[in-house]
């Protein structure tokens, strides 16, 4: 069998995996032990992360012609490739979390929803949560107003209702009134 014959299936296999990808991260993880290296993946794994490293040479292939064609210029020393289909931020935030503790993990470069980004760039992008988190937030910012009404309604039910509001008003009206009154006379 030819070589080429050997090397088809697998860069049709990481052409499959990228085609529906919303991002794309390379790493370098030269110098991690066995026992950080499976943690990395099970991390990835619970977020629906693929990780898999595969030869440059096929990953150059297979990025040819798509939208990860600008990760080419990164595929230089030992590669491995995280992809998501789900979430565009997972790879970077889980990557860039666990080179917090295993500084051998380096971030390289990625792709995230069809722009190429270097390492500093996939950094940010690791900073941003994740969309169920940011889901949560704009809930929260939502009800919060509403939660806050609430409070004020409850608080003005408990002092005896908009009558115990209206009084107070009412009686410092005329006095604010009555100096008024007072002036315009003396002018003429």
């Amino acid at each position: 069998m030819a070589k080429v014959e050997l090397k088809q299936p697998i860069v049709e296999e990481i052409s499959a995996s990228i085609k529906d990808a919303q991002s794309v991260v390379l790493v370098d993880y030269r110098g991690l032990t066995v026992e950080q290296d499976t943690q990395l993946r099970k991390n990835l794994r619970e977020a629906g992360v693929t990780y898999k490293v595969y030869k440059n040479t096929m990953m150059n292939f297979a990025f040819k012609g798509t939208e990860f064609e600008g990760l080419t210029q990164y595929l230089e020393g030992p590669s491995a490739m995280a992809l998501s289909k789900d979430d565009a931020t997972a790879p970077a935030r889980i990557i860039a979390q666990f080179a917090k503790t295993a500084d051998k993990l380096e971030i390289k470069a990625g792709v995230v929803e069809g722009t190429v980004y270097d390492a500093k760039g996939i950094a940010a992008i690791a900073s941003i949560p994740s969309r169920e988190v940011l889901i949560s937030r704009l809930l929260g910012s939502m009800q919060s107003p509403i939660t806050n009404f609430a409070r004020v309604m409850n608080q003005l039910a408990e002092k005896g209702g908009a009558a115990a509001c209206d009084a107070p008003a009412a009686e410092e009206a005329p006095a604010a009134e009555a100096p008024a009154e007072a002036e315009a006379p003396a002018a003429e």
